[in-house]
């Protein structure tokens, strides 16, 4: 979609905008400078009668070509190169000769225009009639300088306008395309780091020949479906994403059996809030890596997830091996990426506190999530085993 939305005719620089702007910036401009400036009530007191409409409105606009001469070149050669780099000083000079040829030429077709003898575009039209060939000319140079000096300016403004508002859209646009370029290789990056780790878990009940193995695969055929399906989206509804965090944790409790104790509790009803599709699933898996070393004599994890309005609450615990004096722990990929990941999608709507104790860490996750069934496609993933509230 366009930056420039319902507002090319203002900002677009086709060709046919362009010519349509230039010929309205012109039309209104040589008509005030024809006819609203023409008749005021200091003419007619000066000379006892009106100026002649048409005779008005043929001078204004041929007096627009010599304003031509100092406004396209000042809009198309001076602004782009000294004014918006900086370089004021010879955006001036080169005002300056403009304005001069611009202002010799204009009184100049002030002075010689025939219907002179008649009228003149400035009200001092009485004082000119009868004035020395020094003031007609003084007068014709203050009038053209007004004139030319009006028009730059008004060019001007319009053109700086146009350049730092489509400036400032072009800013927000990338920033957005660049924020969705970050939010698509973090959520890339979760994917392959999860699928390694499961893999490799169903690899290890395939060679002991366990039954376990096809119903690992299964699970990991639901969690490959939302995967692909649900994880490209910006928002999915938050009880898909509690079914996905449900089906990994079970994937993990076929794999360590009696072995771990796991203890899961996940509200059951979820109303209509929404949620990042695959933000909540770096911190379990990285509760299992931790939470299940075989050095604990009894390894366990506990999960609780509450809903409080509209946030989210999360305390992720796990037990661990005490860690080495002087030894410091340090965060893993996936737990970067949520890291980033939140601060991308929820800036100054999150609490992320993660802590270790002698020996347990504890993951607590405060997130002000979105009312709203997002408007997208559901793929609809079964209920795990995990345990409901």
């Amino acid at each position: 979609m366009s930056i420039l939305g319902n507002n090319k005719f203002i900002l677009s620089d086709e060709r046919k905008y362009r010519i349509y702007r230039h010929l309205l910036f012109w039309g209104f401009w040589g008509f005030w400078f024809g006819l609203v400036r023409e008749f005021n009530p200091k003419f007619l007191k000066d000379t006892g009668h009106l100026p002649n409409i048409f005779q008005s409105m043929a001078e204004a606009f041929l007096l627009l070509l010599p304003q031509a001469i100092v406004v396209y070149p000042f809009l198309y050669f001076i602004l782009p190169r000294y004014v918006f780099t900086g370089k004021y000083i010879k955006a001036s000079f080169w005002v300056i000769i403009l304005l001069i040829i611009t202002i010799s030429v204009s009184a100049s077709l002030l002075i010689y225009i025939p219907w002179h003898k008649v009228i003149w575009i400035s009200s001092q039209a009485a004082i000119f009639q009868g004035a020395s060939t020094s003031l007609k000319y003084m007068l014709a140079y203050l009038s053209a300088m007004q004139g030319a000096l009006t028009a730059v300016a008004l060019a001007a403004s319009f053109k700086m306008f146009k350049y730092y508002y489509v400036k400032n859209l072009r800013t927000l646009q990338l920033q957005k395309e660049n924020t969705a370029a970050q939010m698509q290789l973090l959520t890339a990056q979760v994917h392959p780091h999860f699928l390694f780790n499961t893999l490799n878990n169903i690899y290890s009940q395939t060679q002991l020949e366990s039954p376990r193995g096809s119903k690992m695969i299964m699970g990991l055929s639901d969690m490959l479906r939302y995967i692909l399906y649900e994880g490209q989206k910006n928002l999915v509804p938050l009880n898909q994403e509690f079914s996905m965090i449900s089906e990994y944790i079970n994937l993990e409790k076929i794999r360590y059996g009696n072995k771990l104790d796991v203890h899961v509790l996940i509200p059951d009803k979820t109303g209509n809030l929404s949620i990042a599709p695959l933000l909540l699933l770096p911190f379990v898996e990285n509760c299992f890596k931790h939470g299940t070393s075989k050095v604990l004599q009894r390894p366990w994890i506990s999960l609780t997830v509450e809903l409080r309005d509209a946030i989210l609450v999360m305390k992720l615990m796990n037990g661990k091996v005490p860690a080495v004096v002087g030894e410091q722990s340090k965060d893993g990929i996936g737990i970067n990426n949520v890291r980033q990941r939140l601060e991308l999608l929820y800036p100054g709507k999150y609490d992320l506190q993660i802590r270790e104790e002698a020996e347990v860490y504890v993951v607590d996750l405060r997130v002000e999530l979105i009312k709203g069934e997002p408007l997208q496609h559901e793929v609809r993933v079964e209920k795990s085993e995990a345990t409901y509230v």
